[in-house]
């Protein structure tokens, strides 16, 4: 199959890259020095990665920022973060990539663990992941020709804990190359609307 992994200079995107290459052909989308260019937070950016690129059989999302802060200082400015890349970038990539995803293909969002298990400075995040998943549950019963859409929330990556790992205390975090398995799944698999829990 030919795959496009948006975000794969990350670490899941990285993973999700290594572990999709030894099936399938990967085309390594993100901000810059890949195969292809593309800002998920514009418009014309995503129209034009679909563009270049072509017909697909599967479009991976490993990628959506979001603001971690206090709620007393949460704006509707930085909460804006979470909805422009997080939210509708992924959300646009489905709805811009539809007639660019082949008969029976797919789509494959990322959500996060903070939307079920709420940590704090994490509101902004858990919103937009949660918007997500709310998401894939309702557009995979209006999916046409076959097409599938899921997500994947992972937990904090053991690779990130030194970034990260003071916003998870006491959480069991897991290998990126772990995630990239339940990718792999929506990918490789038959199940639609399903949000993946690597926990």
């Amino acid at each position: 199959m030919r795959v496009i992994v948006i975000g794969a200079s990350g670490t899941v995107g990285k993973a999700i890259t290594e572990e999709l290459e030894k099936n399938h052909e990967v085309i390594r989308a993100g901000r810059s020095g890949l195969d292809i260019i593309v800002d998920t937070t514009s418009v014309d950016s995503i129209k034009n990665m679909y563009e270049k690129i072509g017909k697909v059989d599967a479009v991976v999302s490993a990628t959506g920022s979001a603001h971690f802060g206090s709620i007393l200082e949460l704006t509707p400015e930085l909460n804006e973060v979470g909805i422009r890349s997080k939210l509708k970038g992924q959300i646009n990539l489905v709805l811009l990539g539809m007639n660019y995803i082949n008969d029976g293909g797919s789509f494959t969002l990322t959500t996060g663990i903070m939307m079920d298990d709420p940590i704090l400075q994490g509101a902004s995040a858990a919103m937009a992941n949660g918007g997500v998943k709310a998401f894939v549950k309702s557009a995979a019963i209006e999916m046409p020709r076959g097409i599938r859409i899921n997500s994947v929330s992972p937990n904090v990556l053991q690779e990130s804990l030194d970034k990260y790992g003071e916003f998870f205390p006491g959480f069991n975090a897991v290998p990126a190359s772990r995630v990239a398995l339940a990718f792999r799944k929506s990918v490789d698999g038959a199940q639609t609307g399903q949000n993946y829990e690597v926990y």
